[in-house]
């Protein structure tokens, strides 16, 4: 039996390396050579890729050409120029215009998360179930639909002009505060609904799962719904946000020196609308960083949804 036994030692397997390497019996094997067919599909996708820029490119060129050239050669552009991008009056225009932008980003600051607890307090209202809750959620629906429909700009002069009017004890009437509460009622209906939307996605599963293991209907809502509803929604969240930065600039109509109201005192004061202008450009540079900020929150949700990450 000894003499049949044959020990581990005695039994050499090759190993097997990467292509081109060698393995332990030094054997040395040849490196890995790509097919024609594969070299040539490779070659294939690069020139596509370079040709697809190619045109992508030619036909921006061509596009943005042929507007400059219409622009600039119809017969009022000498007119246009001078009444809207000239650069004297952008330069003495910038520095108000920069000061009234101090106004608006602190609108913003103060109405946002005022309008996202709201808009999340009557979402979870028009939530509620049980027929005891009815009035309740009536009474958030016409609210949501009130100033849904109900022009931002109508409700600014009314709020603005109709509160002081009442010559009520104890209310204000600085026309920045009332300007800021027009905001924040309307844009609450509009987020309100984002945030219904959001719980409404959440599966009835996940609330039956959360009541089973005993939590209260508070409970299930604050640590099972609530957050899969709010991170569903970021993107659309944003956008609102983003909406919200440009209409501060209304508040102008009641008297608040931001930097829409500070280029109409420029333009007032030489009749050249280059000042409106270059409050517009502010808010756009404002803007982008925001909605850019919203595309990528979705194309990241988009991609952990395609991996499983989000219930």
């Amino acid at each position: 039996m000894s003499e049949q036994s044959v020990s581990e030692s005695d039994v050499s397997v090759p190993s097997v390396g990467p292509p081109g390497g060698s393995d332990d019996t030094g054997v040395v094997r040849p490196p890995y050579v790509p097919s024609e067919r594969r070299l040539a599909r490779e070659a294939y996708r690069r020139s596509r890729t370079r040709r697809s820029a190619i045109v992508a490119t030619a036909s921006t060129l061509a596009v943005a050409a042929v507007l400059f050239f219409v622009i600039t050669g119809s017969p009022g552009w000498p007119v246009t120029k001078k009444t809207f991008l000239d650069p004297g009056y952008a330069r003495s225009a910038l520095s108000p215009v920069l000061h009234g932008f101090v106004l608006n980003l602190e609108l913003l600051a103060v109405c946002g998360p005022t309008i996202l607890v709201l808009g999340l307090l009557i979402a979870a209202v028009r939530t509620l179930r049980g027929p005891v809750f009815l009035p309740l959620r009536l009474l958030a629906t016409a609210y949501v639909d009130f100033f849904r429909g109900f022009p931002l700009i109508i409700l600014l002069l009314l709020i603005v002009f109709g509160v002081p009017a009442l010559q009520l004890q104890g209310v204000t009437n600085d026309p920045i505060l009332l300007g800021g509460a027009a905001l924040v009622i309307n844009y609450s209906a509009y987020v309100a609904e984002v945030f219904r939307a959001g719980i409404e996605s959440v599966h009835p599963s996940q609330r039956a799962a959360a009541r089973s293991i005993g939590l209260t209907y508070a409970q299930t809502m604050r640590f099972v719904v609530l957050p899969q509803a709010v991170r569903r929604v970021v993107p659309a969240l944003v956008n609102d946000m983003a909406s919200l930065q440009k209409d501060t600039g209304l508040v102008y109509v009641g008297g608040a020196i931001d930097a829409v109201a500070a280029a109409h005192i420029q333009v007032a004061s030489s009749f050249n609308y280059t000042p409106l202008v270059v409050a517009g450009l502010g808010f756009v540079i404002l803007t982008i960083p925001m909605t850019r900020y919203a595309d990528w929150l979705t194309r990241r949700m988009d991609r952990r949804r395609a991996q499983g990450g989000i219930v």
